[in-house]
């Protein structure tokens, strides 16, 4: 196992010491994808009223943003592979910025749906690509706290976009919006430009060769393991949100208002969690260490079933236990990100697309899974121990695989 966790070079063409990347660059290429996002949410009413068309059509402009991203993860880790991380990362910040001005010029909703979705597919090269490019310039102990520091700065981005969003349309109009990221888009262009050295492997890999690679990634259990497993263990935090208004609302019968308010303190737990990570990484084996946080989500999970079920549930008890589950996910995030991208250090960029695409997959399941009760407590609840029990599996099915596995080439 201690071989499987070596800290060799990931790039065998790179010589001397690992080239230096700062985070708060990383950091911002991330942004591009998130924020884009959900900063246009509380503009949705007045869009629709500013192109004529139904609330409906305007959702739409969300949904193919989701699809876009979840796509996109497929695309880029490939590409970069064969042709470097650098030219990818900056044509995908350009696509973003080109078709933030398509959507700021829009005439119909159609028109902006079609910009959203390129405006999601240039997005996305940040979210992939500034994994690829920690994994490529940090050994697994370090490129788990960068990764859990870059993912700190990160979701900042979404607790604070909506209300930008909002304060950017109510002042200014909603075509503001497309103005902000835009400007994002260019800033990240130039940084890209100027400050981003090429840290993946200059070797040239042919598609066939890439394609073979990619097709081993599949079929690895350790691969599919630990990929199903982060999304089981991170974005099963999507199924809790979708029924949190209604929770919050209908069953707590607290004023809307609060909603926001509540979910902001969730999101503290996720920056606490990475802030956990970051300090003790190194005082543990990392598989141990994704383990052990997970199992902190899944005893927090059975603990809000616990109250549901017994009728017990209250703001505060929700507020305390889900934030509990989030410290859980700052932890397990990073480190199942790591392990992932590890089992084959040949095609980087794939492995942390495909790992991204199954996480945005995963995450949207149980979404809908959650949906399906009548009681959004309840469906929370049993979906967040399930989601807990089976990413604790596939952790472990991961790791007893690569224990007997031959070493990576």
């Amino acid at each position: 196992m201690n071989r499987l966790l070596t800290e060799l070079p990931v790039s065998s063409d790179i010589e001397g010491p690992r080239r230096h990347v700062p985070l708060w660059m990383l950091a911002l290429f991330t942004l591009s994808g998130t924020l884009g996002m959900h900063i246009f949410v509380p503009a949705l009413p007045s869009a629709a009223a500013g192109l004529h068309s139904s609330p409906g059509a305007l959702q739409l402009t969300i949904s193919v943003y989701i699809a876009g991203l979840a796509v996109g993860q497929l695309v880029y880790g490939p590409v970069s592979d064969r042709f470097g991380r650098r030219p990818t990362l900056i044509g995908g910040l350009a696509l973003f910025t080109i078709s933030g001005l398509a959507a700021l010029l829009a005439q119909s909703v159609d028109a902006l749906i079609v910009s959203r979705l390129f405006q999601a597919l240039g997005g996305c090269a940040g979210l992939i690509l500034a994994r690829a490019i920690v994994r490529d310039t940090a050994a697994s102990h370090e490129a788990t706290r960068r990764l859990a520091l870059m993912n700190l700065m990160a979701t900042a981005g979404p607790g604070v976009a909506p209300l930008v969003g909002g304060a950017l349309a109510g002042l200014f109009g909603w075509r503001s919006i497309f103005v902000a990221l835009c400007a994002l888009g260019a800033l990240n262009s130039l940084c890209a430009w100027l400050l981003l050295p090429e840290t993946g492997k200059r070797v040239s890999i042919s598609s066939a060769v890439l394609a073979r690679n990619t097709r081993q990634l599949l079929a690895s259990p350790a691969f599919l393991g630990y990929a199903i497993g982060g999304g089981c263990a991170t974005t099963s935090l999507y199924a809790f949100i979708a029924c949190a208004p209604f929770i919050v609302v209908d069953q707590l019968h607290r004023p809307e208002g609060e909603i926001g308010l509540y979910l902001a303190l969730l999101v503290s737990g996720i920056w606490l969690g990475s802030m956990l990570t970051s300090h003790l990484v190194d005082r543990f084996a990392l598989k141990t260490f994704l383990v052990a946080a997970n199992a902190v989500s899944v005893a927090a999970a059975f603990g809000f079933l616990a109250v549901v079920l017994t009728g017990h549930l209250t703001v505060a008890l929700m507020v305390g236990l889900m934030l509990i589950y989030n410290v859980g996910v700052g932890c397990a995030g990073p480190a199942a990100l790591v392990q992932a991208m590890s089992v084959n250090r040949h095609v980087l960029g794939s492995a942390s697309g495909l790992y991204g695409f199954t996480q945005m997959t995963v995450g949207a399941a149980l979404t809908a899974l959650a949906g399906l009760g009548r009681d959004p407590a309840l469906a929370a609840g049993v979906v967040l121990v399930l989601a807990g029990i089976v990413a604790q599996a596939s952790f472990w099915i991961a790791i007893r695989h690569e224990a007997g596995a031959p070493p990576a080439e």
